[in-house]
């Protein structure tokens, strides 16, 4: 091995995942090698920069940092430069390389993989007739860590996106939560025959299936429900009461009839029910949700399962908003947005494996003003480049 600085170079690292990508540009007009320039977007991206205009600044002021690990021999590119590169790489590879290198973060015990849709909402081009940049997102709920990306231009093209999305991840041993949008016989197809189990949100798109589960649990029998698992919740003068119930007996669901909706979901084995009761300011509401799934969980498991479903708004979503601003992100060309998005949450993975006390915001503003912080986030006892 050989030592450049603080980091062991010869060991697989994180740009040795990336190396798979090839250079857009016409290779004897290249001035700025594509590493040096994925190690600048990425270094100053976990260091709040928003733009290439401020990623170029960052760099001009932290040029002493990137040659640590690189020769950086002619400095900072333009961010025209930039933005021409980030446009112009392919986004496909890109996230290949991404999820290559997340499976190394990715510890071996099973985990619930919660699949979910987010729009960046002025990453439309209207010149151009381009909506918004809508990304399903895979999210391993206990490590927090997001393991791939696909990006659609329209909400409703989820269908197709997320097989696309699976194909890319590790799901054996997994339980893969969606929402409804997803509850789609391929889509569980899929995530059996990678050796995992689904749990998938079953609403009016379906409408047989739905009124078929809606009427079995409006009145089920004793024998063949579990005991209702109850989690109460107080905040801020609102009371909120979920009931989750299962039932293992799903034989009766697969008739002799014949209709277009007939279930046709490979080794389903569940169907289950959360009841939702919200009191607030004297007024109550109500809600029941069901679910189709293939592992026979009780109801205690499915309770949990279902909370970190809801986890990838508050820990993704909220996160990518909040923390990195996402919803301001102005790329609206090319491939940009979407290899943009995968920079982000390659970040993101990197702030969130941090172990200290700091918030997720903190840890980027020390990464800011701190360079060996940056490098230890950027590092994390492995080689960099």
């Amino acid at each position: 091995h050989i030592w450049k600085g603080h980091l062991m170079v010869g060991t697989v690292s994180l740009l040795d995942h990336f190396s798979a990508l090839k250079d857009p540009r016409q290779q004897w007009r290249v001035i700025y090698p594509l590493r040096e320039i994925l190690l600048l977007v990425l270094s100053a991206t976990l260091s709040g920069m928003e733009d290439f205009v401020e990623i170029r600044l960052w760099g001009k002021q932290r040029l002493d940092f990137l040659r640590r690990f690189l020769p950086f021999e002619r400095g900072i590119p333009a961010h025209d430069t930039l933005n021409d590169v980030m446009n112009a790489i392919d986004e496909e590879l890109f996230k290949s390389c991404f999820a290559s290198w997340v499976e190394t973060l990715r510890e071996q015990d099973p985990d619930i993989i919660a699949i979910d849709g987010k729009t960046s909402r002025r990453s439309h081009d209207r010149g151009r007739g381009r909506d918004p940049l809508h990304m399903v997102s895979a999210w391993a709920t206990r490590q927090r860590l997001v393991l791939g990306q696909e990006a659609i231009e329209h909400k409703s093209n989820e269908i197709v996106a997320i097989p696309r999305l699976l194909e890319r991840l590790e799901l054996k041993g997994a339980l893969v939560t969606i929402d409804a949008m997803g509850t789609q016989s391929e889509i569980a197809e899929k995530i059996v025959a990678k050796g995992g189990d689904y749990l998938l949100a079953l609403k009016a798109n379906r409408p047989a299936t739905h009124k078929d589960v809606v009427r079995f649990f409006a009145d089920p029998p004793a024998d063949q429900i579990s005991k209702p698992f109850e989690t109460v919740e107080k905040d801020h003068g609102r009371l909120e009461t979920r009931r989750h119930v299962v039932c293992h007996e799903v034989d009766w669901l697969f008739s002799d009839r014949r209709y277009p909706d007939e279930p046709r979901f490979p080794h389903l084995a569940m169907i289950a029910m959360v009841e939702t009761e919200v009191e607030r300011h004297g007024r109550l509401e109500q809600e029941r949700r069901y679910y189709l799934s293939s592992a026979k969980l009780d109801a205690k498991s499915f309770a949990a399962a279902v909370r970190a479903h809801w986890g990838i708004e508050n820990r993704l979503h909220w996160v990518l908003d909040v923390v990195f601003h996402d919803d301001l992100a102005r790329l609206r060309t090319g491939s940009g947005p979407q290899n943009m998005a995968v920079v982000k949450h390659m970040a993101m993975n990197l702030v969130r494996a941090q172990d200290d006390k700091h918030s997720l915001k903190v840890r980027r503003k020390l990464a800011n003003l701190n360079p060996d912080y940056l490098q230890k986030l950027l590092t994390k006892d492995t080689a960099l480049t």
